[in-house]
């Protein structure tokens, strides 16, 4: 998975709160709950990361969760229709996410996490399908998987040493 590094100073950054989790660590005098969020931040122009943060409070862990997406963002190519450039399928451990580019006028078609990673990448036109687990974490992160693996023509060209029509057809 390629990850451009992109300063997120200078980006105007919204985020999504995918999931919050109690999470239980049980210890000799009871148990000591936590919460765990998972957050997706992107700034609707073709960056988008997700993270994780857990903390004692809801929003102590929303907090962590948005720092630690904004150190992971990666760059999204989309095309001229508001979409992706070609098909693609996102694994991450037993979650799979299949994306599919679509003409104008279709709309977002995708399922409640990845729908949250595509809608702040910006992009407007795309059919998903998630495959396998269910679990959003994974979903997400399959999600991101498989638009960070998404090429543009031009870079296609230039790795091949060809020109964009060449490629295109």
């Amino acid at each position: 998975m390629k990850r451009t590094i992109v300063d997120a100073s200078q980006l105007e950054l919204s985020e999504k709160v995918v999931a919050i989790k109690r999470v239980t660590k049980v210890v000799k005098g009871g148990r000591n709950f936590r919460f765990s969020a998972l957050v997706v931040v992107g700034d609707g122009n073709g960056h988008v990361g997700a993270g994780i943060g857990k903390a004692a409070e809801i929003p102590e862990a929303i907090r962590k969760g948005k720092e630690d997406a904004t150190k992971n963002l990666i760059t999204v190519a989309i095309n001229d229709d508001n979409s992706i450039p070609h098909d693609n399928m996102g694994k991450y451990g037993s979650a799979s996410v299949l994306l599919k580019k679509a003409p104008a006028g279709t709309g977002v078609i995708a399922g409640g996490p990845a729908r949250a990673v595509i809608e702040l990448a910006g992009i407007k036109n795309i059919r998903t399908k998630s495959l396998g687990s269910n679990n959003k974490q994974n979903v997400v992160l399959a999600t991101i998987a498989g638009l960070s693996q998404i090429t543009t023509p031009e870079e296609v060209a230039k790795k091949r040493g060809k020109s964009v029509e060449e490629i295109i057809g």
